[in-house]
């Protein structure tokens, strides 16, 4: 069967003994999963004795599938090792295990996963390395501001299906690795505003980013940053890229909360779309701010979430 390795990569501001302790015991896995982002109120079971060897946390609902992981060997502070058993959306198992060893002041921990697939999908295998690690991840980012601040920042609410545009933008384009989104924004934004301010352009709407493309291979977004535009608007200078779309229909996703962990939201939207069968269009997913990271609380941020259908 064709096999794949998977593993990311934090440091937590807390010791060893602690971080292990917060992951070993399953009753903390729904607050940080990666995955129950699309689907809260899917079925999970936790054991009563959550943090011992043998202990079994399962999950069974409609989008996230069904399935089971149970602690095989605990070493405090040091290691988890663990078997995962895949009932749906097909039958697996893979070995999973996260490593923590000192760094600095805090803890580095590292999640691993050795997985295969049926042969007849050996295709997805680059596929599932990426999403894969980008579940790890937001895993790991959760799991670290958990331990570090007590709570996550992230809340995710489906919409649907719903009317939207027609919008027009304008702003800056760029592209960049997934590790380095955040940053790249940031300063695509600032360009933006300069760019706006140079032009006499009001800011008047919500800001917007529109991403083109997603490079699974290269691990890289093509995407545009800025704002949309009124009706009343001219045309846009040459030195700023512009987007456009009529009304379509599209499927919406919002989440409320730091924008560093929107891609909880993106995660749901895509697991949720795929379970619906909806066929997204090619005209550029985005996401419209519905307000100002600069004067609000990260807890209060956010953010629309938008695939196209065709």
């Amino acid at each position: 069967m064709p096999k794949f390795h998977v593993q990311r990569s934090t440091v937590i501001n807390d010791t060893p003994e602690n971080v292990f302790a917060k992951v070993a015991d399953f009753g903390t896995w729904p607050i940080w999963s990666p995955w129950l982002c699309a689907e809260p109120d899917a079925q999970v079971t936790i054991p009563e004795d959550s943090s011992s060897v043998g202990a079994i946390y399962s999950w069974k609902g409609e989008v996230v599938g069904q399935g089971e992981i149970e602690h095989r060997k605990l070493e405090p502070g040091k290691l988890i090792d663990e078997e995962i058993r895949f009932v749906k959306p097909w039958k697996s198992k893979s070995d999973v295990w996260f490593e923590f060893e000192p760094s600095g002041d805090g803890t580095k921990i590292t999640w691993h996963m050795n997985g295969s697939m049926p042969w007849f999908m050996f295709w997805m295998i680059p596929q599932m390395e990426v999403f894969i690690g980008m579940d790890y991840e937001r895993g790991l980012k959760m799991l670290k501001e958990l331990i570090e601040t007590g709570t996550i920042l992230s809340t995710t609410n489906v919409r649907g299906v719903e009317s939207v545009g027609p919008l027009r933008m304008a702003g800056i384009r760029k592209t960049t690795s997934i590790q380095h989104i955040g940053e790249s924004m940031k300063e695509a934004f600032c360009q933006a505003e300069e760019a706006f301010k140079k032009h006499g352009i009001p800011i008047e709407e919500a800001g917007i980013s529109v991403y083109h493309k997603f490079d699974m291979k290269a691990g890289t977004f093509d995407y545009t940053a800025g704002w949309l535009l009124p009706e009343s608007a001219g045309d846009v200078p040459a030195e700023m890229a512009s987007w456009s779309i009529p009304t379509v229909n599209a499927f919406r996703v919002d989440h409320i909360g730091s924008y560093d962990n929107v891609g909880n939201g993106w995660s749901a939207a895509h697991q949720v779309s795929r379970y619906m069968k909806l066929k997204q269009s090619k005209v550029g997913t985005f996401e419209i701010y519905r307000n100002d990271p600069g004067d609000t609380e990260p807890a209060d941020l956010q953010t629309e979430i938008y695939m196209p259908l065709k």
